[in-house]
């Protein structure tokens, strides 16, 4: 089975009608199956940031997500740690090149401890720190 992390991006806009992505990730969403995705509290936290702002249904919304990745069998939901918040802070340390958020530098800190390649995102972030961002080459690639 093939496995992906998802961004925070790509929960958003898949579900967001209105968000500018939607159909990229609806239509990757389809088109990925089957797969196992690998996602953090950390990016689970920023979607409830976003949904926070856009009232009720947005934030009930996210609620439900949450509930659903955490029973469904093909999600790993990554919990945040003291030890995951200090690599990743390492990690933002030393790229002061790079716009690199705390969450993207805790994201590529779980993808290559996990040996994950690909990336729900549209972020050119994961571009930047040698990922695959899916969200970005919509069409569909092979598993390596």
């Amino acid at each position: 089975m093939r496995f992906v992390f998802a961004d925070t991006g790509y929960w958003v806009a898949l579900f967001n009608p209105k968000d500018d992505l939607h159909s990229k990730a609806t239509d990757l969403s389809k088109a990925l199956q089957p797969v196992h995705i690998v996602t953090s509290e950390v990016v689970l936290t920023e979607v409830l940031n976003d949904f926070s702002i856009r009232g009720e249904f947005f934030r009930n919304a996210a609620i439900r997500l949450i509930a659903d990745l955490r029973c469904h069998p093909n999600t790993t939901i990554v919990p945040q740690t003291s030890q995951q918040f200090d690599a990743a802070l390492q990690l933002y340390a030393q790229r002061p090149d790079k716009q690199w958020s705390q969450t993207d530098c805790a994201s590529f800190n779980i993808m290559q401890e996990l040996g994950l390649t690909e990336a729900l995102a549209y972020d050119k972030h994961f571009i930047q720190a040698g990922f695959v961002s899916l969200m970005r080459n919509c069409q569909e690639r092979s598993p390596s």
